[in-house]
């Protein structure tokens, strides 16, 4: 083929693209077209579309709570590993595994006849050396009497005066036997020292104990602690919400679906240090734990409240939308169309709403359903929480019917 014939096919081929062009720019219908496509309410032949029904929900003002959560491990406010403190036949248990036992109840009975003999023992010595020093006092009140002095010598009556300190001294030596023998056979009742719940017992009846067998391990259950950490960031904030007295006050959360299990209870102290390895400070919260919802090694969540926000701006999360700039909320303008407001969120509220620090005002409306159906400048017709659109009319629905069979002619004869 010649030079001259492919220039003519080329310029054959230019002609024609450039009419079909020409043809579909110019063809009717196409100014609407282009008007609905820069317009967001428009169809394709330039009429309005129908409003997107969205649920809208107002920035509503409120006191906001400001809260630090934690894992935190429930610890009992004292736990006591009962041991003997002398040794003998265990000879009874007197609590039920288990049950809560008082302060003063006896817990265990060790035979006490060996010690009861003892402190019998004590009694006698210290009635026989009463009656030493009295037969020495006698005699030495009679030495030192002005008919007998002349005829007793001096050494006598410094030795009987020197008796009578050393059987008095022999009693005092006696009653501080009988005192320790005592005590001793106390012992062999071993009482709790706190009230609190028992655990599993550790010896049986019939065996012998001695100081360093365990026999119970009691904790106290009432009120309790639980202790958690928190970031070394949070130190300050801590500090300062808790001066001048404040008591702080933390709710005890369940690990499965956070719901509170206790509340009431209140920070009690912050550690003096931080922990180097793990940039974490720890603290201790006490709860009065009447009903028991707390155990000791239990695992919880913790809140601790330390600041609440006066008339913060708060909206529900599902407002909230994320995009490559940042947060943003479709918000609906006086025309009930929607424009897409960037905002910055200063903290949860809950479980269900968020507070805004910047961005929206108080009595702005914002979409809380319904986004992916909208783009900025889109109609809305604005729902209230939990209303319905309503039921489109028979004559509704026969419009639209008709609006689409118009669309699906025109686009047979554009095929």
């Amino acid at each position: 083929m010649s030079r001259f014939w492919k220039i003519a096919l080329i310029v054959i081929a230019v002609i024609v693209v450039g009419g079909v062009g020409f043809r579909l720019l110019h063809k009717p219908g196409a100014p609407a077209a282009q008007a609905g496509g820069q317009g967001q309410g428009k169809d394709a032949e330039g009429k309005d579309n129908p409003p997107v029904p969205v649920t809208v929900e107002p920035v509503a003002r409120q006191d906001v709570p400001v809260y630090l959560t934690a894992l935190g491990t429930v610890q009992a406010l004292n736990t006591v590993t009962v041991n003997p403190q002398v040794g003998g036949k265990l000879l009874t248990l007197n609590f039920t595994e288990g049950a809560p036992v008082k302060k003063g109840d006896v817990l265990a009975q060790i035979d006490p006849r060996t010690f009861q003999a003892a402190y019998d023992q004590a009694v006698a010595k210290k009635r026989q050396d009463e009656a030493l020093l009295a037969t020495a006092r006698s005699n030495y009140s009679r030495s030192t009497d002005p008919k007998y002095a002349q005829y007793v010598s001096k050494v006598d009556q410094d030795t009987q005066r020197n008796t009578v300190a050393q059987y008095e001294a022999a009693v005092a030596s006696d009653t501080a036997a009988i005192n320790d023998a005592q005590v001793q056979l106390g012992y062999t009742k071993v009482v709790s020292p706190i009230d609190g719940l028992a655990g599993i017992r550790a010896v049986d009846p019939g065996n012998v104990v001695t100081t360093s067998s365990n026999i119970v391990t009691l904790t106290q259950l009432h009120p309790i602690n639980v202790m958690f950490t928190l970031p070394e960031q949070d130190l300050d904030m801590v500090r300062g919400a808790s001066q001048n007295g404040n008591a702080l006050a933390v709710t005890a959360l369940d690990r499965v679906d956070a719901h509170p299990i206790a509340e009431g209870g209140v920070l009690k102290v912050i550690d003096n240090q931080i922990d180097a390895t793990t940039g974490t400070f720890r603290l201790k919260s006490e709860f009065s734990n009447d009903k028991n919802d707390l155990w000791p090694g239990q695992f919880v969540n913790v809140r601790l409240l330390v600041r609440t926000v006066g008339g913060g701006l708060v909206i529900p999360t599902q407002a909230v939308q994320r995009g490559p700039d940042g947060d943003y909320v479709y918000q609906v303008q006086a025309d009930n169309t929607v424009k897409m407001q960037p905002v910055k969120v200063a903290g949860e509220v809950g479980d269900s709403h968020v507070m805004i620090g910047s961005g929206l005002k108080q009595g702005d409306s914002v979409v809380t359903e319904g986004q992916f159906r909208l783009k900025p400048g889109s109609k809305v017709k604005a729902l209230k929480p939990g209303e319905v659109p309503a039921v489109p009319t028979a004559a509704e629905m026969e419009e639209a019917k008709k609006k689409g069979q118009h669309g699906g002619r025109r686009g047979g004869r554009g095929g």
